[in-house]
């Protein structure tokens, strides 16, 4: 029983740390990198489809991605919705070929986007504690049942606090890295 409420903890504890890396991929660095396309969608014969299921995204360079649509007819549509995200990218289109060259961040940009990869890092912090807190809860809710003993309960508290610990410490690793990332020029 105490076993099922640590691990669901943990399971949930990592699943908040592999959001927070899918948010840190939208985050835009100065590199091009497939995934930085993933949260657009392309209006796709009247369905809202993710760029990835219209056209092939590769790196062409470090700088630049290249689209290769599998219709012709969906060039247009998705140069529109490229230039409609938040990204602030311009693509380029070469007949069937979609080129997005990805442009140099300035110093405010970069501290915008560090200052939202932190945002990101305190929403996994937070979403991690109430997991704690949860968990704790129904150890205490076990031992108020008296089907666990004090010295159970306590036990259990001190490991799940070391598990939150652990995907506190992998948050700020995250983050660390991600800053760094945004401060190369």
């Amino acid at each position: 029983m105490l076993n099922d409420i640590k691990q669901d903890a943990e399971e949930r504890m990592h699943k908040s740390v592999d959001v927070l890396g899918a948010n840190f991929n939208k985050i835009r660095t100065g590199r091009a990198h497939p995934s930085l396309l993933d949260g657009v969608t392309v209006n796709y014969y009247g369905n809202p489809t993710p760029l990835s299921q219209v056209a092939n995204v590769s790196v062409l360079d470090a700088r630049t991605l290249s689209l290769s649509p599998w219709e012709r007819a969906m060039v247009p549509e998705i140069e529109k919705a490229i230039m409609k995200s938040d990204l602030g990218l311009n693509p380029v289109t070469t007949g069937e070929l979609i080129r997005v060259p990805m442009p140099m961040l300035t110093e405010e940009s970069r501290k915008g986007y560090i200052k939202q990869a932190r945002n990101e890092a305190e929403n996994a912090r937070i979403s991690i504690r109430n997991i704690r807190r949860d968990a704790i809860s129904h150890v205490k809710d076990l031992l108020k049942e008296k089907e666990i003993g004090e010295d159970d309960e306590r036990r259990s508290q001190d490991e799940i606090q070391k598990i939150t610990d652990k995907y506190i410490a992998e948050v700020d690793k995250a983050l660390a890295v991600k800053e760094k990332d945004l401060m190369e020029i």
